[in-house]
């Protein structure tokens, strides 16, 4: 379905020092983190950044349930926050971290905007090992339009579904607001992977996530 851009966009995340894949759906891609990457990660210690796209592969699922790993909760119903925060510091040194990515552009670089900084912090440093899980959807030409994707989509419809009361969470756009439940605070580009090949990222030729 967008064959070209999945392939550009991969060549250009691979000389960008990322290792980059393709999945056809999010159930290829369950399988491609199980079967392939996952054994040659062998991790013992995992935990995840919130991501829809993730959650629609069904791994975080299988790895909770998996004896052989350690995994670090960082949502929980009947949590208390400062707990939920101890956990997400304790994710940083994961063996691997997983979540997903605001957008990626076709010249392979990663545009993320995060609330509390747990999710970009675990991308681009701490966790040995990192996997993406991205829709087709997130893929843009360049910065700019990351950025306006994040703002006019991603970020106002993550404020309504985690029912933030700010401005955008009513009328579905950005309103650049000083609310105490701003959910926009912290950007990050990733331009290159450092080490080579820590940051995995999964193409999936489906739309998914905001």
């Amino acid at each position: 379905m967008h064959g070209d851009i999945l392939r550009e966009t991969m060549e250009a995340l691979r000389t960008n020092g990322f290792k980059a894949y393709s999945a056809p759906d999010a159930a290829g891609a369950r399988e491609l983190i199980l079967c392939e990457l996952l054994p040659d990660i062998a991790p013992r210690v995992v935990s995840f950044g919130d991501s829809m796209t993730l959650a629609a592969t069904g791994v975080l699922d299988a790895l909770r349930t998996d004896p052989a790993i350690e995994f670090i909760e960082t949502f929980g119903k009947g949590v208390d926050r400062p707990e939920i925060i101890r956990r997400r510091k304790r994710a940083l040194t994961a063996d691997l971290f997983l979540t997903g990515t605001n957008a990626v552009t076709r010249t392979g670089k990663l545009v993320n905007l995060d609330m509390v900084g747990n999710r970009v912090g675990g991308i681009v440093f701490g966790p040995e090992h990192v996997i993406l899980t991205v829709g087709v959807n997130k893929i843009v030409d360049h910065e700019e339009a990351a950025r306006r994707r994040v703002r006019e989509i991603a970020a106002p419809r993550n404020a309504a579904r985690h029912h933030a009361k700010t401005p955008c969470a009513k009328t579905g756009r950005c309103m650049d607001c000083n609310s105490p439940e701003r959910i926009c605070n912290v950007w990050t580009i990733t331009e290159k992977s450092w080490p080579k090949g820590r940051i995995k990222v999964i193409l999936i030729n489906q739309n998914l996530g905001l």
